[in-house]
């Protein structure tokens, strides 16, 4: 067997891929990264489920090899912009009606639950979190959804939901096999990054009703997106600000709590304690994570 360059996003680059990707450079000279990006996928066949190019997966491939001295790519011709600050700007919103809102889950009325991913109330949700969520606001990548939740059009919850982390020992655990066995199935966990019941609104028990509403509809709406469901959803809550009480009220399951080092932070750093819930939206979970990726349905 060749010798394994690279290993990146489950994909093992050897020297014959290198040396196809320096043959496409030469071919190509004035190509940008971003078309020899989309050239690659295209011989590659390295697709998303709904069909489009895995452009952004294959240009950081792309660049690890040139970082490495495997390859060399061209200049590039837009400059750089900072991702972690341009994810994390949000547009001026029309100010909300903050007036509290108290009473019974009933008194509150009927909830609208919006999918606002590209579309009409999304920049709200943004300012919502980043004004309001103590992580504040930062622009998803990969696979996502947002749930704007209004009662009588106005805002009083917004929940982001991303594709599960790539590594997590505590979902190894509970899913009962090591990560490889199911690393090719990640997509099909969705991950609640951010949840947010916006401070003028104390309804009881509204928190669990809106995870409650979502655990029913979310793969369907995933499916509809990215054609495919998700089986498993999963979240952190930091013990140090919240109990998870929302997460227990709605069925959800604690499998255990994290040891306080994250996983991009350094060696000895600390970061706040977290217990991690999940929720099986099917009894087959477990097989549907870990069966061949051409049977996910």
């Amino acid at each position: 067997m060749s010798e394994i360059v690279l290993s990146y996003r489950g994909r093992e680059i050897r020297p014959a891929d290198v040396g196809f990707l320096r043959q496409l450079i030469a071919e190509n000279p004035t190509l940008s990264r971003r078309a020899l990006s989309a050239k690659v996928c295209e011989a590659w066949n390295w697709v998303q489920p709904n069909g489009q190019l895995r452009d952004m997966v294959c240009r950081s491939l792309m660049l690890r090899l040139h970082r490495g001295g495997h390859l060399e790519l061209p200049t590039p011709r837009r400059q750089t912009i900072n991702n972690a600050i341009r994810h994390r700007q949000v547009r001026e919103v029309t100010p909300v009606d903050q007036t509290p809102i108290e009473g019974s889950l009933a008194a509150l009325g009927p909830l609208d639950i919006r999918l606002v991913r590209r579309s009409e109330g999304e920049d709200l949700f943004a300012r919502l979190l980043m004004e309001h969520h103590y992580l504040g606001y930062s622009r998803p990548v990969g696979e996502h959804l947002k749930y704007l939740v209004l009662a009588a059009d106005r805002p009083v919850a917004c929940l982001a939901w991303n594709s599960g982390p790539l590594k997590l020992n505590l979902r190894d655990q509970f899913v009962g096999v090591p990560r490889n066995a199911y690393a090719h199935n990640l997509h099909l966990i969705a991950y609640n990054s951010r949840y947010l019941i916006v401070p003028w609104v104390k309804v009881p028990h509204l928190a669990s009703q809106v995870l409650g509403r979502i655990a029913r509809r979310i793969s369907a709406d995933w499916q509809e997106l990215y054609h495919h469901p998700v089986h498993l959803l999963e979240s952190f809550v930091d013990i140090e600000r919240f109990k998870g009480t929302c997460y227990r009220a709605a069925n959800w399951q604690c499998v255990g709590r994290s040891v306080g080092r994250g996983t991009k932070s350094k060696t000895g750093t600390r970061t706040s304690i977290k217990d991690l819930w999940v929720y099986p939206l099917r009894r087959n979970f477990r097989q549907k994570l870990t069966q061949c990726p051409t049977s996910t349905s």
